[in-house]
């Protein structure tokens, strides 16, 4: 079976982070996916059918205990944050 483009984000951008009070939340997660998708040049599926993909790959977009990383991390970061750039 092909691996979705929703888990190969997950295995790229993500780790378990299982020991965090802050864990990222649902509006984080989606946007580290859309600068995931904007770096491998693809269509950001809409915040509804991400959600219902993180619910099929196991993911609670409300308690997530995911941590970002990678350049889609950096690329979320400074796209959040313009003035640190």
């Amino acid at each position: 079976m092909a691996t979705s483009h929703f888990n190969q984000f997950l295995d790229e951008a993500t780790i378990a982070e299982l020991d965090t009070d802050c864990p990222m939340s649902a509006d984080c997660l989606y946007g580290l996916y859309v600068s995931w998708c904007l770096l491998h040049g693809l269509e950001a599926k809409p915040d509804a059918t991400f959600r219902a993909a993180m619910h099929r790959c196991g993911v609670d977009v409300h308690d997530s205990r995911l941590r970002m990383v990678g350049p889609a991390a950096a690329d979320y970061i400074l796209a959040s944050y313009p003035a640190a750039a």
